[in-house]
C-alpha cells in the first residue's frame, strides 16, 4: 500500500514539475513576445514609483497583457528594483522585456516635455515642446523671450518643477561668441560664469542637451570641442588648390559665408566668389566684415552701413584690407565650413541680393551692374509700398 501511495505521489510530483516547467516556458514566451500596444505611448515614471504601480498602469493602458507576468519577468531578470524616474517612449508592439529594459536603463528621458533655450542672431527664445508619440516629433506649446518677458508662462513654471523635463540649448548658425555667452546667462538651469570670452568662430552651432546644474563653462567646452572636430575633418577633406593657408583661415572664410547667405544651396556658390577673389588678389568687399568691425560681434547693428564705415580702417573691413580679416566674424556651422574648403567651381566674382532671399551671381562687372540695378528697382518698389 505504501509503495502504491509513494508511486502515485512521485507521479503527481512529476506532473506538477512538468506543468510548472510548461508555465515557466509559457511565461517566458509571453514576456518576450510582441505586446498589444497599438501606438507608441509616453510613460512617465514618477520618483518613488514601484514596479507594481507601473505594471498596473501599463496594463490599464493596454501596453502589456499581464501585470503579473511583467513583474515576475522583471524579478527574474534582476531589474525589479532598477526602475528609473523619467519619461520613457514605449514603441508600438513593445514586448514586456523591452519595456522593462526601457524603464530601468536610465539616462535622459526619451519623451515628454523639453525646454529649449534657443540662441539666435537677432534674439533669444525659450520654447516648451512636447513629443507627439504619433509623429515622433516635438511640438511647440509656448515660446517667450527670456529677457523681455518678465512673467514666466504657467506651463514653463510647471515643467521646470518636473524631474523628467529635458533641457536643450540650440545655437543658431552665425551667432557671435559674445552673443552666446550673454544668452547663456539667462539659461536658468545652468550654473557658474564663463571666465573668458571664447575665440570668435570656435563654437559649433548645434543643439546641446544639458542637465540642470551643468556649468556654463562645461557647455562652452562642449561647443568648442565640437567645432574643433568639424573643422579638423573639413580641413582634412579640403579640395585641392583652395587658397587657404590653414584650417583657421578656412574658419574665417566660413564665418563670412555664413553671414552672407541664409540659403543653404548658395553656400558653395558664395564660397566660389570669395575663392576666386582670393586667387586673383582682389579684396573680398563684403559688408558683414565691416559690420563686425563696428560692433565687434556685440549684438546686431540694426541699421544700414554708413559710407564712413565702409571707408573706415578696421582689421575686419574687407573694403580696405587685402585678403581675409584676422579673425572669424561669427560662429559658422558645418555646412559653411565645408563650403569654404570645397567651393563650387565657377568663374563668379560678384554677387548681389536678388529679392528672393538669395543672390544673383556674375562673372563680369557689366553683368553685376545689371544685377545691382535690378536689386535697386526691387528696393524702390518695396519702399514705395
Amino acid at each position: 500500500m505504501w509503495r502504491h501511495i509513494a508511486s502515485n505521489f512521485l507521479t503527481l510530483l512529476v506532473v506538477i514539475i512538468f506543468l510548472l516547467g510548461g508555465m515557466i516556458l509559457w511565461g517566458q514566451k509571453q514576456y518576450g513576445a510582441s505586446g498589444p500596444l497599438s501606438e507608441a505611448m509616453c510613460l512617465r515614471v514618477e520618483p518613488g514609483s514601484t514596479m507594481r504601480r507601473i505594471s498596473r498602469r501599463l496594463e490599464d493602458e493596454g501596453a502589456i497583457a499581464s501585470g503579473t507576468i511583467f513583474r515576475i519577468g522583471a524579478e527574474y531578470s534582476n531589474k525589479i528594483d532598477d526602475l528609473k524616474a523619467g519619461s520613457w517612449l514605449i514603441p508600438e508592439g513593445a514586448s514586456m522585456s523591452q519595456i522593462t529594459d526601457l524603464i530601468t536603463r536610465g539616462g535622459a528621458s526619451s519623451c515628454g516635455t523639453e525646454v529649449v533655450y534657443r540662441i539666435g542672431i537677432a534674439n533669444a527664445e525659450v520654447l516648451v515642446r512636447e513629443l507627439n508619440t504619433g509623429t515622433g516629433r516635438y511640438e511647440e506649446k509656448i515660446a517667450f523671450d527670456p529677457v523681455s518677458d518678465e512673467a514666466r508662462p504657467d506651463l514653463f513654471i510647471r515643467v521646470r518643477g518636473q524631474a523628467d523635463t529635458r533641457y536643450r540649448i540650440a545655437l543658431a548658425e552665425g551667432v557671435t561668441s559674445w552673443q552666446v555667452v550673454e544668452e547663456l546667462k539667462s539659461v536658468d538651469v545652468l550654473e557658474g560664469t564663463v571666465a573668458e570670452l571664447p575665440a570668435e568662430g570656435s563654437l559649433a552651432p548645434d543643439s546641446y542637451e544639458v542637465r540642470a546644474g551643468d556649468t556654463r563653462e562645461s557647455v562652452i567646452a562642449r561647443m568648442r570641442a565640437a567645432q574643433d572636430l568639424i573643422l579638423a575633418e573639413a580641413w582634412q577633406n579640403r579640395a585641392e588648390g583652395v587658397p587657404l593657408a590653414s584650417a583657421y583661415e578656412a574658419l574665417i572664410l566660413a564665418s563670412i559665408i555664413e553671414k552672407e547667405t541664409g540659403v543653404a544651396e548658395e553656400r558653395r556658390q558664395v564660397a566660389s566668389v570669395f575663392t576666386n577673389r582670393l586667387k586673383r588678389g582682389m579684396r573680398l568687399q563684403t559688408d558683414p566684415t565691416v559690420i563686425y568691425g563696428v560692433t565687434k560681434g556685440q549684438g546686431i547693428l540694426g541699421r544700414g552701413l554708413r559710407q564712413s564705415e565702409l571707408r573706415a580702417s578696421t582689421p575686419w573691413n574687407t573694403y580696405v584690407i587685402d585678403a581675409l580679416p584676422p579673425t572669424p566674424i561669427a560662429n559658422p556651422g558645418r555646412a559653411s565650413i565645408e563650403a569654404a574648403v570645397n567651393p563650387d567651381s565657377t568663374d563668379y566674382i560678384f554677387f548681389v541680393a536678388d529679392g528672393t532671399g538669395g543672390h544673383a551671381f556674375a562673372e563680369t562687372l557689366e553683368e553685376h551692374n545689371r544685377n545691382v540695378a535690378k536689386w535697386r528697382e526691387i528696393e524702390a518698389e518695396r519702399a514705395a509700398n
